[in-house]
């Protein structure tokens, strides 16, 4: 079983399976057992450690910045700034207490959490700075939708947005009529987050005929399923050894026509434009 790449805009290949951290470091009780987890998803291969400002406030990053250290290098570290931090100053300010928590000197990928009311020119500007400073390598954003990034393309150089991380599942199949495409016409991969709906998924019974066709458990089809597209990355959240090894296996996973057929007649595919959904 082998780790899966995505190749960004800049030609950087990162793993097609990261992990999240949204929950993380909200209770010190649990904050050994996420750690321990972290690094052996470190030592499986899942290098693309998704994290925010906004996560406990701050405490996901410490929890991550614990797990890190001493291996920095060859990781993918994501972070992101809140929309009412991201006027010029306060992306960079936002910046660098990330850095300061996660206690490294850079960050691979920032992003803007979601579309704010700062101007974004201001919030570019800053992540440019950020890259010429050396505290971030590349940006990108997170939930925009087409109307959100039209705007935004035109106004950068090529190549600089480097991923839109969106909600993807297959009970929020939205994104498939109109963003998904758009993206994929400017080759801008997609970052799924909430990949098996935070587990609200897995007792459909379509989940599971699939799952036991394959032998596995319904949480490996739903993740199979959003990672079936070479431009997708997808950042499933777990401080379980257990689920950390099934997320990982899911990679080996091949879904048949047949299987995807199922999943569709259940989880329908979007025949129209829908707001974009957050969680």
């Amino acid at each position: 079983m082998q780790q899966r790449y995505v190749t960004l805009p800049d030609g950087t290949k990162v793993p097609a399976l990261g992990q999240g951290t949204w929950f993380m470091g909200e209770s010190q009780s649990h904050a050994e057992q996420e750690i321990t987890t972290l690094k052996m998803g470190i030592e499986m291969g899942l290098s693309l450690i998704d994290t925010a400002e906004m996560y406990a406030d701050g405490g996901a990053e410490m929890v991550v910045g614990k797990a890190i250290k001493g291996i920095r290098d060859p990781l993918f570290i994501v972070s992101k700034v809140l929309p009412y931090h991201a006027t010029y100053q306060g992306t960079i300010d936002a910046c660098q207490r990330s850095l300061k928590r996660l206690q490294t000197d850079y960050l691979d990928l920032y992003l803007l959490h979601w579309p704010g009311t700062v101007p974004l020119n201001q919030t570019v500007d800053a992540m440019q700075t950020l890259i010429m400073q050396g505290k971030i390598k590349r940006w990108g954003v997170s939930n925009f939708d087409v109307d959100g990034l039209l705007p935004l393309i035109q106004a950068i150089d090529d190549k600089q947005l480097m991923t839109n991380q969106v909600l993807y599942n297959l009970s929020r199949r939205g994104i498939e009529f109109d963003l998904l495409p758009w993206s994929r016409q400017h080759h801008l991969p997609t970052m799924a987050y909430s990949p098996i709906e935070q587990g609200r998924i897995l007792t459909h019974p379509a989940l599971i005929h699939v799952a036991k066709q394959h032998n596995v458990e319904p949480a490996q089809i739903a993740l199979a399923w959003v990672l079936r597209t070479p431009d997708m990355i997808a950042i499933p959240k777990t401080s379980s050894p257990d689920h950390l090894r099934a997320n990982f296996q899911a990679l080996a996973i091949n879904l048949s026509d047949d299987d995807l057929a199922c999943l569709d007649s259940t989880f329908l595919p979007p025949s129209r434009k829908k707001p974009l959904e957050m969680l």
